[in-house]
């Protein structure tokens, strides 16, 4: 069967590459290294989560900015400033963030080739632009695709201006990930159709209600499965 060709644009993070279960391993260290006297993991974690949420609007994604967050969350529950100790403990229970391979997720590098065949593909991350960079890098797959952009945050505007600058057609344009707050929702307010593949380590504030009914959002449950679509 002839496919017609499509625009098909990638996320990286947790769609191409395995990343956030990374950072919950560092995020459950810290836990471990709070021992807050009264509060439980459940509370603690939703501290970090609330002041995590602040973080990314001012401070973006990644590594740093979870230090960042580990610190201020240290300070909020102690009541004072982090000491130089601290901090250098903090750095040392995230350093496999720094130092880790980039593991693909099953299929990816094969999928990615079958689809190039027949499709433009592009890539579209955020995050801290080195740090995504050297991600892309290390993943090898830079060359399946046409355009790759990093950019600080994926909302309306950003698909928006994706559309502009490369001249997209909405109607035969797809976003892929795993991210219902950055990947499907901003993109499908944008007019371009989004296939969903969850990641059961999806971030907690990526979560979103997607529509069930919206017909124009392709919900599959593994990377591969692209090929039978596209």
């Amino acid at each position: 069967m002839r496919r017609e060709r499509q625009v098909l644009v990638f996320d990286a993070d947790d769609t191409l590459w395995e990343n956030n279960v990374l950072f919950e391993r560092v995020i459950e260290d810290f836990l471990d290294w709070m021992a807050h006297p009264t509060l439980d993991r459940l509370q603690l974690r939703a501290v970090l989560d609330d002041i995590e949420a602040a973080n990314t609007v001012t401070h973006g994604y990644g590594t740093q900015s979870l230090l960042r967050s580990l610190a201020d969350c240290v300070e909020r529950l102690r009541s004072r400033p982090t000491t130089a100790q601290e901090l250098e403990e903090i750095k040392e229970l995230a350093a496999a963030l720094i130092d880790h391979q980039v593991e693909l997720i099953p299929g990816v590098a094969e999928t990615l080739t079958a689809l190039g065949d027949r499709h433009d593909l592009l890539l579209l991350t955020k995050g801290d632009p080195d740090e995504q960079q050297r991600k892309i890098d290390m993943s090898r797959l830079a060359h399946h695709f046409r355009e790759i952009g990093i950019v600080p945050e994926k909302n309306d505007a950003t698909y928006r201006s994706l559309i502009e600058t490369h001249g997209l057609t909405p109607a035969t344009s797809w976003m892929i990930g795993n991210s219902p707050r950055s990947d499907i929702l901003p993109a499908r307010r944008a007019g371009m159709n989004a296939v969903f593949i969850p990641n059961q380590h999806t971030w907690v504030l990526e979560h979103d209600e997607l529509d069930h009914t919206d017909e124009q959002v392709l919900h599959l449950g593994t990377f591969r499965e692209l090929t039978n679509h596209f």
